[in-house]
């Protein structure tokens, strides 16, 4: 009987030891690039992406690295497959793990992952559902080590709604061991449930000021998330006082970094002043996505670095 594939539907699919290593593994992989090393692993290894939700930097960023490591990606949207006509995703699943041999998934609902990565005889990989974006915290990390050293015990604020990428930094708290505050309006906190396993180390504030006192990071994300436009209104309106602006982060420590997953809404979730500003580290953490991935590829499909 083959060995059953790993998988990276969440944070939590790796041990806190395993998650320190890819981050260096991840900074490591950015330097041979850039050095110029000729490093392809997966070579001859192809990966499937399946795009329900639409994006850049996923997409981009699992394309260029499944090139630069000597494989091949392809890309999958509900209308170039039988997805999109209503095939049971355990079906879809069995075939495509047949014929690749990793696939990475961005859709909505967070059951269709985890449905699929039952049924897959390969590695599956969570590139962002409604619930939780783990490789965005991958990169986040990254940056963050890359910017400022180890995260463990620093303090973390999250300012916005109570969505995929706050419950990606709440499991991120329990992982790489720092504190997280969370700044959100009434109706809109993280999952009940999540924020009860993170204890005392997780606390939910109603304003993004205190949020930010003494943090070494800040991060938002937009109001309204794909598939919710129809709130945009009632949304702009609950999280009014949400932006992160330059009162925001003068509450933080003077070398508070600045970070966002993108794409951004300048004068809606942050102040064009802080994306653009000296804090900000928006674009190393957009580009990370690229390495953190790579070497979460390399863990999952090889089971680490090879030899070169």
């Amino acid at each position: 009987m083959p060995p059953q594939p790993r998988h990276f539907l969440t944070l939590l699919d790796l041990s806190a030891g395993e998650a320190e290593t890819l981050i260096q593994r991840a900074i490591e992989l950015k330097g041979m690039l850039r050095a110029g090393v000729d490093y392809q692993p997966l070579k001859r290894r192809t990966l499937a992406m399946v795009f329900e939700k639409s994006s850049t930097r996923t997409r981009v960023s699992f394309e260029a690295g499944m090139v630069q490591f000597g494989g091949h990606a392809l890309f999958l949207s509900p209308r170039d497959t039988q997805l999109g006509r209503g095939e049971p995703i355990e079906d879809s699943a069995r075939v495509l793990s047949r014929m690749v041999d990793a696939v990475m998934i961005r859709t909505f609902d967070h059951d269709k992952v985890e449905r699929f990565a039952a049924h897959s005889s390969v590695p599956v990989i969570n590139g962002l559902t409604d619930r939780f974006h783990p490789c965005q915290l991958l990169a986040d990390v990254q940056t963050y080590v890359e910017h400022r050293g180890d995260i463990r015990g620093r303090r973390v604020a999250f300012v916005g709604d109570g969505n995929n990428m706050c419950h990606s930094y709440m499991n991120a708290a329990r992982l790489f061991d720092f504190e997280l505050r969370v700044a959100c309006p009434e109706g809109f906190e993280p999952d009940a449930e999540l924020l009860a396993q993170l204890g005392d180390r997780c606390e939910v504030v109603r304003d993004p000021v205190e949020a930010a006192r003494g943090a070494d990071l800040i991060s938002t994300d937009v109001w309204a998330s794909m598939g919710q436009e129809s709130e945009q209104d009632d949304r702009a309106e609950a999280f009014a006082h949400y932006c992160v602006n330059a009162e925001v982060m003068a509450a933080a420590r003077p070398d508070a970094l600045f970070m966002h997953c993108l794409p951004a809404h300048r004068g809606e979730e942050v102040t064009a002043e802080v994306i653009d500003g000296p804090q900000s580290v928006v674009w190393d953490e957009a580009e990370n996505r690229l390495h953190a991935q790579k070497a979460l590829m390399e863990l999952l499909m090889v089971g680490g670095p090879q030899a070169t």
